[in-house]
């Protein structure tokens, strides 16, 4: 019997479409594979028939007709987007990618913290209403050769990170629930519970936390106080893991010198919200992954995993069981 995979992976955007090349690609190298290429509008009434489905978000409603479908991927590092209790209870295999968002996220962290270290922002800010500000970046801007720089939620993305931040220098401590035993990456590996030692030592901070119960508001007015005064917080991760509130009152009592926010609690932001207009907040809109090279890497990924599924072997980026159904 055919093997029948649908994919979705529509996006405005032309580095984040499985495009025409992509597809001929992948059939050309499986050609026993039936693949289907949809829009999000018609995945309901084709994924019955589907025993594999790759796609950026899934509707849990589509899980009633979805009678044949063992694995279910997405390109995306994160599925909290995702309905997963669900998926596992309908006994669906669900992967995310991974190995290909770190390089984007590095260029990104860095190009922020070199912003805020160098003055960048605030000779942005300036130049429209002073005549010369050197003395005021005299006296805000910092080095990062020799400064401490915390990656909490320190996984392969933030290992990535680490390597270029030691390479200017930097000395990283890299938090996580469960540190890697043996040294890596020249990392100094601290576990959750010893965030605030962390915090009071780094001059900057970057959140990789994904969005779970655990994680919710992790940084909050107590984990802010414990940094010293004049650190820089990026936050990578997703908003929901901050408390703005908290992070406002730290901006403004000098805790932070700065923030940079890839991810804020709306999106977009209202245009009269505090992030928006205080002047030590940089906002992006959600572009630290912004890369030229997503698709054909997320596509490689998806081609390793699919060899796989297909002979048996456990799949990479795992957050599911194996479903019985693919055994």
């Amino acid at each position: 019997m055919t093997t029948d995979a649908l994919i979705c992976l529509n996006s405005p955007y032309k580095f984040w479409q499985f495009s025409d090349r992509h597809a001929d690609q992948i059939r050309s190298e499986f050609p026993n594979i039936r693949f289907r290429i949809v829009g999000e509008h018609r995945v309901a009434c084709e994924i019955h028939d589907a025993e594999i489905y790759f796609g950026w978000a899934f509707d849990r409603d589509w899980l009633a007709g979805a009678t044949r479908l063992a694995w279910a991927a997405t390109p995306s590092a994160g599925v909290d987007h995702w309905p997963v209790p669900e998926i596992q209870a309908a006994d669906v295999m669900l992967t995310r990618g991974y190995g290909y968002h770190g390089q984007p996220m590095t260029e990104h962290a860095i190009g922020l913290l070199i912003g805020f270290s160098r003055g960048l922002f605030d000779s942005a800010r300036l130049q429209t209403r002073s005549t010369w500000w050197k003395d005021d970046l005299a006296t805000s801007f910092f080095d990062l050769h020799g400064q401490t720089l915390t990656i909490v939620g320190c996984g392969s993305v933030g290992t990535h990170l680490a390597e270029v931040a030691q390479a200017l220098g930097m000395h990283v401590i890299g938090v996580r629930r469960h540190p890697p035993q043996s040294d890596t990456a020249g990392i100094e590996w601290m576990p959750a519970h010893r965030t605030l030692d962390a915090l009071a030592r780094s001059r900057a901070v970057i959140n990789l936390l994904p969005a779970t119960v655990e994680t919710r508001e992790f940084f909050s007015e107590t984990t802010f106080q414990a940094c010293q005064p004049g650190t820089v917080f990026i936050n990578l991760g997703r908003a929901s893991t901050v408390d703005h509130n908290a992070l406002l009152a730290s901006l403004d009592n000098g805790t932070l010198a700065g923030a940079a926010l890839d991810v804020q609690p709306h999106k977009p932001p209202p245009l009269d919200d505090p992030l928006r207009h205080h002047p030590r907040v940089v906002l992006t809109p959600k572009t630290a992954v912004l890369s030229h090279a997503y698709m054909d890497q997320a596509v490689a990924f998806f081609h390793d995993n699919l060899q796989r599924f297909l002979t048996g072997q456990p799949l990479n980026g795992s957050v599911t069981p194996k479903s019985r159904r693919a055994a």
